[in-house]
């Protein structure tokens, strides 16, 4: 359930019954020949799927988050960790003001997990809270699903190559791309992972048969409910 779809009086009186709900957080960043939002894209969506029948309200996805190195790709917008960790503070301390108290955060870009050591703090001073942090896309059930189909995957590949992630640009390559050398990668900035990365696909084909994407996102979808319906002590 969308809070966009609730007014306060609503969510006042679901929380008093159930007191779930779920963030969404992702990046625009660049994703090769997908969409900059990608990782908005499916944070959302995976939340709002896993949570339609349960109806837990989800919010608005949090659209930017830590992209520096890919900053020098244009449309990638980029927060600083000192500003994000400002961000997803005041929001939780919102979350928590309105009476939630088991906070699922499904997080869809990689470079958001330093948030993960504040999330501590925070429920430090909460101790009336449970927050789950959850990266769909490498949770142990949904990566198996992907690793089952095609282990060269990774940023920008096939992997987040589904209907609702692609542009009108129709220049997929069809070949498979070389894997990139991730330690030389990790010790470089912005301008010299763009000059490695080119198109900025990391490893793997650019598009698969969306009938195994969509296998994907069924087991995606599980796997975040399954966090949801699950124990939060």
């Amino acid at each position: 359930m969308k809070i966009a779809d609730m007014n306060w009086i609503q969510v006042e009186e679901r929380v008093a019954e159930d007191d779930r709900c779920i963030l969404p957080i992702g990046s625009v960043e660049q994703h090769a020949y997908l969409s900059l939002a990608t990782d908005m894209i499916l944070a959302e969506k995976v939340a709002l799927d896993a949570a339609e029948p349960l109806g837990i309200p989800v919010f608005p996805v949090v659209p930017y988050g830590l992209a520096s190195s890919f900053a020098t790709f244009p449309g990638t917008l980029t927060l600083t960790l000192s500003t994000y960790i400002g961000i997803i503070r005041d929001l939780m301390d919102s979350i928590h003001r309105s009476g939630f108290r088991r906070i699922l955060i499904v997080n869809g870009h990689g470079g958001n997990t330093p948030i993960t050591a504040f999330l501590s703090e925070w429920m430090n001073a909460h101790p009336d809270a449970s927050v789950k942090f959850h990266d769909w896309w490498r949770a142990p059930k949904t990566l198996a699903k992907v690793h089952e189909i095609d282990p060269a995957a990774s940023h920008a590949s096939w992997m987040e190559n589904f209907p609702w992630t692609r542009t009108t640009d129709q220049r997929q390559p069809t070949t498979s791309k070389p894997k990139v050398d991730f330690a030389r990668l990790a010790r470089v900035g912005a301008a010299a992972k763009r000059e490695m990365l080119g198109d900025g696909n990391y490893h793997g084909l650019y598009q698969r048969p969306d009938e195994d994407m969509l296998a994907i996102w069924d087991v995606a979808v599980t796997e975040t409910r399954e966090l949801l319906e699950g124990n939060w002590h």
